[in-house]
């Protein structure tokens, strides 16, 4: 399973890439309103200095802020233009499907973003976009299981032989890292902090706090 880093904060994605785990970047207008950028032009230099710290296979998802289908697919085939490893993030809606066509049409690379039922990510596959991205978490916070949605994405695309690929989003916690690994999904995109906190585990602490009393005590 690959590892995408969701942040537009070029020093969490260098901190993901020297840790050894980066395989793609997902930002979104959120993301990128927190680096301080008061310009297009700034913006899209930043989403060329995302790019260059990533290695040729790996992509950088850029998402659209029209919501009318005429000016994303301008929005989107401008953002495209920016480099060659920018996939076009595309929220789920009427449009935005209308988009993800046109776009596919065109071979530029989309994700479909804003994804919470399974209908919804048959929708996605149909019209070709590379990447269908269900938010886990917030459909947890709606009482239902985020999990099983993923489950139901993968049968359903494994039925009929769906190119798009699952990359699960809104991830809160390790354990849906994990259980998303479980399942067998291409990737997910998750915050920094919750990819630290698989390294943790009390047991870890306890057996190398052990390991150096023993050589001290023995070397003293």
């Amino acid at each position: 399973m690959k590892f995408f880093v969701d942040t537009a904060n070029l020093k969490e994605i260098n901190e993901a890439r020297s840790l050894g785990i980066l395989d793609g970047v997902t930002t979104n207008p959120s993301l990128i309103s927190k680096e301080s950028l008061s310009s297009q032009k700034e913006i899209q230099d930043h989403y060329m200095s995302i790019c260059s710290l990533l290695r040729n296979e790996e992509d950088v998802s850029a998402e659209v802020i029209s919501t009318n289908y005429r000016d994303m697919i301008k929005e989107g085939e401008k953002l495209s233009f920016i480099h060659p490893r920018i996939v076009v993030k595309i929220p789920m809606t009427q449009d935005g499907i209308k988009a993800i066509k046109y776009l596919s049409n065109k071979k530029i690379k989309t994700n479909c973003t804003l994804v919470f039922s399974t209908g919804q990510a048959i929708l996605a596959a149909k019209v070709g976009s590379n990447y269908v991205s269900p938010f886990i978490g917030r459909v947890d916070d709606v009482s239902y299981d985020g999990l099983d949605l993923i489950r139901e994405i993968k049968n359903i695309y494994n039925n009929y032989h769906f190119r798009t690929k699952i990359l699960g989003a809104s991830i809160r916690h390790s354990l849906h890292i994990i259980e998303c690994s479980k399942i067998g999904i291409y990737a997910v995109t998750s915050p920094m902090k919750v990819i630290y906190s698989l390294l943790n585990h009390p047991l870890t602490n306890i057996g190398l706090e052990k390991f150096l009393t023993d050589y001290k005590n023995k070397m003293n």
